[in-house]
């Protein structure tokens, strides 16, 4: 069993599914798993939709209609005048967020968010899997909600596993006798049947729970990167190729910010010793990145990752005493309850620094939760820095004329918090 994953920048138009398509025909075995993303920025254009929604506004329905017509060209390229059905199935699928939206009663903005912003995983999944069978590549369309269950998580499901492998254990078999299965990535479901999302660019983590599940041989993302970078080389011309790394570095770098691969993703695989090979999808005919247990990693070069859009939020008591386990343990809970992820802590005698994503709905809930307790001072638009594998050289090159706001330094990784 192979599990195959496709981000969005390769299925963003009808060229890019055509490449998909013969990626697919190459590698022709029944027996595999596709998880694909919604098709480029569509995630974004929801996330529009969902805000204007949310405000009240009511260009959300031409922000929707927006979506539609963005992909209706891939559509009638693909199928070359034979689209209609293609057409009528992306339009009901437009049609049933639109439901949705006039019959909310509801204001939870989560929950909301993920039945709207799920929506680009079917469509382009829709798309795929039409025009595949088109061209007699053969598969199952899979609706990702019959086999990953959450928690009611919304935004951040957490995979029931019991749940979750005895569905795909049931269901996988069974369409793969025939034909390969594709899929949504991104999208669970609850207890009642509502939509989840695993987090932002969470398809790389839907692969591994599938991977994991099916004891894969071996999971493949493909990419617009040869592989795994030493960073990002939209940031870093410069940047070089790894051949492998270890999961333990693969985890530290997902933990620390590098995009190339979900956090979440490695676990599972580790956890079953499952190969993770990181391709490009421009040149499919050369390897990629092989990420293992028995990686030799004493090579590798210093790793740059960047994380912006950081906010900083600085706390200290109101009664000017020391922070001490009891004020830690009360922001800790609140953080751990609004589902908020702490990338850089660092505490001195009298105040306490927490670096966030700029999530600004959980950030204003959690200020309100502590602010009687707290004088709270939020920086913004900030970025973090973390070098593993650092040298003086780098350090200095990446730091220079900047404004420092935090510095922490281990054996192995240097973080720094900058305005830049």
């Amino acid at each position: 069993m192979q599990v195959y994953k496709f981000g969005g920048a390769s299925v963003k138009d009808a060229s890019a599914v055509r490449n998909v398509a013969a990626i697919l025909r190459e590698n022709s075995s029944k027996d595999k798993v596709v998880v694909i993303s919604a098709m480029g920025k569509t995630t974004n254009e929801l996330e529009k939709v969902v805000n204007l929604y949310d405000a009240k506004d009511a260009a959300w329905q031409a922000a929707l209609e927006g979506v539609y017509d963005k992909h209706l060209p891939i559509i009638r390229d693909l199928f070359d005048g034979k689209s209609e059905t293609a057409e009528a199935t992306v339009k009901a699928l437009i049609e049933k967020v639109r439901t949705f939206l006039l019959a909310n009663q509801t204001h939870n903005y989560n929950f909301i968010y993920d039945q709207v912003v799920s929506l680009g995983e079917y469509i382009s999944t829709a798309i795929v899997s039409a025009y595949c069978n088109a061209q007699g590549i053969t598969n199952h369309f899979l609706d990702a909600k019959e086999c990953i269950h959450t928690d009611n998580a919304y935004t951040e499901g957490k995979i029931d596993w019991k749940k979750t492998e005895k569905a795909i254990q049931t269901v996988i078999p069974a369409l793969t006798k025939d034909a390969f299965v594709i899929t949504q990535g991104f999208v669970g479901c609850t207890p009642e049947g509502f939509t989840t999302t695993l987090g932002r660019e969470g398809s790389d983590y839907t692969a591994a729970i599938f991977s994991f599940c099916l004891d894969a041989e071996r999971m493949t993302v493909w990419k617009d990167v040869a592989g795994v970078m030493n960073g990002d080389p939209k940031e870093f011309p410069d940047a070089q190729f790894l051949s492998e790394i270890s999961y333990l570095e693969a985890i530290e770098m997902t933990y620390y910010g590098a995009s190339v691969i979900h956090p979440k993703t490695i676990k599972p695989l580790q956890n079953k010793n499952i190969p993770l090979e990181v391709r490009s999808f421009v040149d499919s005919a050369k390897r990629g990145s092989v990420i293992s247990a028995n990686a030799n990693t004493s090579f590798l070069p210093p790793v740059i990752i960047l994380k912006r859009d950081q906010t900083l939020l600085s706390f200290s008591a109101k009664d000017f005493s020391f922070i001490a386990e009891d004020h830690l343990s009360k922001v800790f809970s609140v953080f751990a309850a609004h589902r908020l992820r702490i990338n850089m802590m660092q505490n001195a005698a009298i105040s306490f620094s927490i670096c966030v994503d700029t999530k600004k709905e959980k950030i204003e809930n959690i200020i309100e939760e502590l602010q009687d307790d707290f004088q709270i001072v939020r920086n913004e638009k900030l970025t973090l820095l973390t070098i593993r594998h650092y040298n003086t050289g780098i350090i200095d090159r990446l730091t220079k004329d900047k404004d420092i706001l935090l510095r922490q330094i281990s054996r192995q990784t240097i973080q720094v918090l900058l305005r830049e």
